[in-house]
């Protein structure tokens, strides 16, 4: 019997029924499913993904949950074979742009951990007893557990990367105190912290032999810590490293086809990420250098965003690869990515920097601005020396200031301006469609400029540039007229992917006579 691409969404605690496609995922030990959904054992008291290579429990000891905080709440711990903490992120939050999808963004941004729910409340516009009750019945979880499950995450990385004592790992991945941190620890991986630490050591040691990596000793010091960001396959992480580079702004960032790195600036000291696939295990391999390692949750799911990990490929090959325009080109190179942003500010700045200019003509802008006014890092690494200017900075300067045309520069300010003001907010949890009719006020923005905001910025997979150079390029290889009003025409048997249908229009595979060649 034929699986769905997608499993139904989850709401609270689910059995599992003689034709549930979960179950059968299960049997199939599907890879596609991790972080769709969390299955628990209740002979077993423990939670793991869906393909985890244990011993398939029966149907009737079988709980699914939606999120791994459901899981935990529901008195479950994770397993040490398939560690369901680090699967995949749910691509359905990604995806939704109601309360609940922004609240899910924001939380696994750390707003809860920074502000508390009612600062987390208070950006969705809901009391917290609102939101509460909205997140139990929808995912099975308040934010407080969300949050915790989260911190518990940070938690095991440090143990395992670093040899800070417990105390620092503890207020560095954001309990309140030790013992909230010794307890949660217990209750989820059903260890004692250093129980875990010289299990993760024994293992280092039997794959690198009597050779160790230098870990991190002193909270107070820079920090490296290296990790694994889990992704669904296929991923041709090539692509996503190509435009990256492309687009680099000197100083900021550099890359090639197989390496990315940039400056992080974060809420308790500046970073740089370093990324390189991870091979053939689903992951990249990313090293963090931070100033506090209180910001290692927030920079994690920056990238995270960055590289779209959470995405859906099956689902949205199901979508496109059908579609008569796109289908030769996604079953060439399927599981194209959106590249998103660490940052929302930056990206909305470099949009308008790169409005009616070519690419390499935006990067050297950019570069500029950021040589002028970033903020030089305490340490370089590599060619990257500098953050890239705040919006608060920027909304200081005069239009003379700005290497770029004044009418372009009083729009770039006037942007500027808005953030630093807050009133308007590009982080994960903003309202997308508000963002966007602020937007359009501002003279000299534009549709483009919205929507490659809402694309790279704001994560929304059914962003479109109908008027985008590279999508009328396309429409004539194809044949297909290129206005604004057919690209939107043809574009709606794309919904809801058309941000990964952009992708596709971009790289040139679409009407290429040899696309077929090209995997």
């Amino acid at each position: 019997m034929a699986m769905t691409t997608t499993p139904v969404l989850i709401t609270g605690e689910e059995v599992a029924g003689d034709d549930d496609p979960r179950y059968r995922a299960m049997q199939a030990h599907d890879t596609r499913f991790d972080g769709w959904f969390f299955v628990a054992v209740t002979s077993t008291g423990i939670y793991c993904r869906p393909s985890c290579p244990s011993v398939l429990p029966k149907r009737d000891n079988v709980r699914f949950y939606p999120t791994s905080a459901a899981a935990q709440r529901g008195g479950f711990r994770a397993c040490k074979r398939c560690r369901p903490d680090t699967a995949p992120g749910s691509p359905e939050w990604n995806r939704r742009g109601d309360v609940v999808g922004r609240a899910m963004r924001s939380i696994t941004d750390g707003v809860v951990d920074r502000e508390g729910v009612a600062g987390l409340a208070h950006r969705l516009g809901y009391s917290a007893r609102q939101l509460q009750r909205l997140l139990v019945a929808e995912v099975g979880a308040g934010p407080l557990e969300l949050a915790r499950s989260q911190r518990a995450e940070t938690a095991r990385i440090l143990l395992e990367t670093t040899e800070l004592r417990t105390a620092d790992v503890a207020f560095a991945a954001g309990f309140g105190s030790v013992r909230q941190f010794n307890d949660t620890v217990r209750t989820v991986f059903g260890e004692a912290p250093m129980t875990m630490r010289h299990r993760a050591q024994r293992s280092t040691r039997r794959v690198n032999g009597s050779q160790t990596a230098p870990r991190v000793t002193d909270a107070t010091a820079p920090a490296s810590v290296t990790l694994r960001l889990a992704c669904r396959q296929p991923f041709p992480s090539s692509r996503l490293f190509e435009f990256l580079a492309t687009r680099a702004v000197p100083g900021v960032e550099e890359g090639d086809a197989t390496q990315y790195r940039r400056a992080l600036s974060l809420p308790h000291g500046s970073g740089v990420a370093t990324l390189s696939d991870g091979g053939s295990g689903g992951s990249l391999c990313c090293v963090l250098q931070l100033e506090d390692l209180r910001d290692l949750t927030m920079a994690a799911k920056r990238l995270r965003h960055l590289f779209d990990l959470d995405a859906d490929p099956a689902a949205v090959s199901e979508v496109l690869g059908a579609d008569p325009v796109l289908g030769t080109a996604v079953a060439a190179v399927p599981g194209i990515r959106i590249p998103g942003h660490v940052d929302g500010n930056e990206l909305i700045v470099r949009a308008v920097i790169g409005q009616q200019v070519s690419v390499p003509g935006a990067r050297t802008v950019a570069g500029r601005l950021s040589a002028s006014y970033g903020q030089p890092l305490p340490t370089a690494v590599g060619t990257v020396t500098r953050a890239f200017p705040t919006v608060e900075v920027i909304a200081g300067l005069s239009p003379g200031d700005l290497p770029m045309p004044t009418g372009r520069g009083r729009a770039l300010l006037r942007v500027a301006e808005l953030l630093a003001r807050g009133d308007i907010t590009l982080d994960p949890g903003a309202d997308r469609d508000e963002v966007s009719a602020k937007l359009l006020t501002v003279p000299g923005i534009g549709p483009w400029t919205v929507a490659y905001v809402r694309m790279r910025a704001l994560g929304d997979p059914d962003a479109f540039l109908a008027g985008d150079l590279g999508v009328r390029r396309a429409l004539d290889r194809l044949g297909l007229p290129r206005g604004e009003r057919s690209a939107l025409a043809l574009a709606e048997q794309w919904r809801p992917y058309r941000a990964y249908a952009l992708q596709y229009l971009w790289s040139g595979l679409v009407g290429s006579p040899g696309c077929k060649e090209m995997k």
